[in-house]
Order: C-alpha cells, then structure tokens, then sequence
C-alpha cells in the first residue's frame, strides 16, 4: 500500500497531509479530476443542447417527501434551498454540475444551535477537495477556499460512482469522452481558422494569351480594386476568374458535424429527436416519440433525479424520504388519457369521481333525485 501511495502522490494525484506520514495511516487528500481541454463545455453547441434539456426534464418536477404512503408538507428549505434565488435555479445549477463535471456540492447551512436547515449553496466541484480517511471507514473531509468541512456540512451528489474509498468523485460524460468532447471542439476551432486564417488563394485569374509579370500585376491589381469597392469587375477578351471556394460536402464539414452531434447525444443519454438532430433513414412517429420520451426519462434523466433525492432525504429527519413527481414529463395526451379512464369505468375499477381527482377536477354534485308529488284523492 506504502509503494501506491507514495506513486500517486509523485503523479500528483494524492497530496500527503503530513510528510512524516511514514506508516500509511494519516488522511489523504485526494484532488479534483483534471477538466477536459475544452475550456467551456457549454462553447459545443451540442453539449449546450444537451444540458439545456437535461435541465428543461427536471425542472418541469417538483420534490415531494413522504412517510411511508402519507405525503408532507415540504420544509422551507426546500420550498427555496437558496433564499436569495428561485428554487428553479438551483435545481438547474445541481443538474449542469452533475452533467459537466459528474459532482455537485451543497453547503448545507444550519440555523444557529442547531435548529434546522436554512439554506443550501451550490459549490463549484473544482473548488473542493474530497479527503478520504486511511483507515478507509468513517466520514470524508471536504477542503473548500481554506476551509475544512465535515460531511455533515456538505453534501455530495455524483453520477457514475466508481468503487473504493479512493475514488469518490463521480465520473460525468464529458469526463469519461474527453476525446469525443475535445475532436468536437477542435474540428470547429480548424473550421474558423480556415475560413478566417485560411492561406489558400481565393481563385485564380487566366488569360488565353501570355502575360508578363508587369501585365500579370496590374490585372490583378485592377481586379482586387473592383472587389474591394463592390463595383462590377471588367475583365478583358479571354480573361477569366476561377474561384478556388471548398463547399461544406468538400471538406466533410456536414458528415462530421452530425457525427459530432450524434456522438455528445448518445453521450448524454439523449434522444437526438430532442439534440434537433435527424438520423438518416429513421422516420418518427408519435408512437416512436412517446416511447423515446419515456426511455430518456428512464434512463438518462432519472440518474439526476436518483442523486438529487438521495442527498434531500439524507437532510431530511429520519423516516422520510424525496421524491420528484413525475406526472409532469410522464403524463400523456389528453385523448390517450380519456381512453385510458374509460377503460378503467367499463371495467368497473374507477369511477367518474376517481377520474375527475386523476385529472385534478372537482368532484361533481350528484343531481338531485325528484321527489315523486302525492295527488289529491278525487272527491267522492
């Protein structure tokens, strides 16, 4: 164990608290994952895309907490975990830090003695510092701008977790792909640089008869001085321009680009209907797009959602637990809901007062049964 450690501390991936720490037992401090060489992510239209439907998904979801099968009410704090913000943006800063970084960090801030959660602040991932203990049980340390906080102060949410102790950052997409995530950004950066750095000539002037270099010059220069003035350009007998422009199908920028495109979807876990990406030789259908719908939410944006209620009800007291509602990005149209209801009231397990609370109505009167007028007898 001595030889690994003292590796990973050459690499620099583990820093020693204390450099007489001969025997293997003092904490480790284990440092952030290195960021991709993309500077900003977010510059890839793509992953762009893709974070904004992430964020989009959750954020039509509110947070329940439940005691078995009794729903609360929500303590405040969850009604505004930031309150200087709307709640909405600090879900949309746990999902975008969870998606480009794989980690987020709440500083959960309590009221004084103890009574009760107040706020939670986002933490920017790579401002903090996970230190792990030796003995490998009991709680993490986390490091923020010269502070030291327990894991009771912190909470943190991460995507795919890797097992040990050693490893307790999560690992996001962009993390796990950086090639795919940096060839993107790097086929753009050469795209600008040809358009705008490109040291290619523009076209080509011939002539059907020979010319000298004075005569050469002066064509071209009377040509560029029409260009650049925008008036029409007079060429002489057998002259002609030849220009030398690459299309988008030359250079592959297309074909590469919807590569680029298809590849940061399938990273994310998003259906490239919702990237506004088209697949050749797909057709959709709303069949199709329903399904699709619900697999996203399934399986890419419940990965989200799981942490995100995982953290809220390790907050909560003991016995209740968070979970999102998702009615909102599961509910179906109005007409397939119908069917469904009436399926239900012919088979005899719902009623029209069950459909009416499904949808969210009032429950209806029931008319009132006339009551039968006695006739007078007729005279004798």
């Amino acid at each position: 164990m001595g030889m690994i450690r003292d590796t990973a501390a050459r690499l620099g991936l583990l820093t020693r608290a204390d450099a007489a720490a001969e025997t293997g037992e003092m904490p480790v401090a284990i440092r952030p994952p290195a960021r991709s060489a993309v500077s900003d992510p977010l510059s890839l239209d793509a992953v762009y895309r893709a974070i904004s439907v992430l964020q989009t998904g959750a954020s039509q979801l509110s947070i329940d907490v439940w005691r078995g099968a009794a729903q609360l009410e929500r303590p405040g704090w969850l009604e505004a975990p930031d309150p200087w913000r709307p709640g909405t943006v600090w879900l949309d800063e746990t999902i975008a830090s969870l998606a480009l970084s794989g980690n987020a960090f709440w500083l959960v801030q309590r009221a004084p003695d103890d009574r009760g959660i107040v706020a939670l602040t986002i933490l920017d991932p790579a401002d903090v510092t996970i230190q792990v203990p030796a003995s490998q049980s009991g709680p993490n340390l986390f490091h923020v701008a010269g502070r030291t906080y327990s894991s009771r102060d912190v909470a943190h949410l991460a995507l795919m977790r890797r097992p040990g102790r050693r490893t307790p950052y999560g690992l996001g997409p962009i993390q796990a792909a950086r090639q795919s995530v940096e060839g993107a950004a790097r086929l753009r950066q050469w795209a600008d640089q040809w358009i705008d750095q490109s040291a290619a000539p523009s076209g080509a002037l011939t002539m059907d008869e020979p010319l000298t270099a004075e005569q050469a010059a002066d064509l071209k220069k009377q040509f560029m001085s029409s260009v650049h003035t925008g008036e029409p350009v007079v060429l002489g007998l057998g002259a002609k321009f030849s220009p030398f422009a690459l299309s988008p199908d030359d250079m592959q920028f297309i074909e590469t680009q919807q590569f680029n495109v298809t590849a940061i979807a399938r990273l994310f876990g998003i259906p490239p209907r919702l990237m506004l990406a088209a697949i050749d030789g797909g057709s959709q259908t709303y069949s199709n797009q329903s399904q699709e719908d619900l697999s996203f939410v399934r399986w890419t944006l419940m990965a989200y959602l799981r942490e995100i209620e995982s953290a809220v009800s390790w907050l909560l007291p003991r016995g209740q637990s968070a979970r999102f509602n998702l009615d909102a990005v599961l509910r179906a149209d109005t007409k397939t809901r119908y069917e469904a209801h009436k399926l239900g009231i012919d088979a005899g397990f719902l009623t029209v007062h069950d459909v009416r609370a499904i949808e969210g109505l009032p429950p209806v009167e029931p008319d009132p049964v006339p009551v039968p007028t006695m006739k007078e007898p007729p005279d004798a």
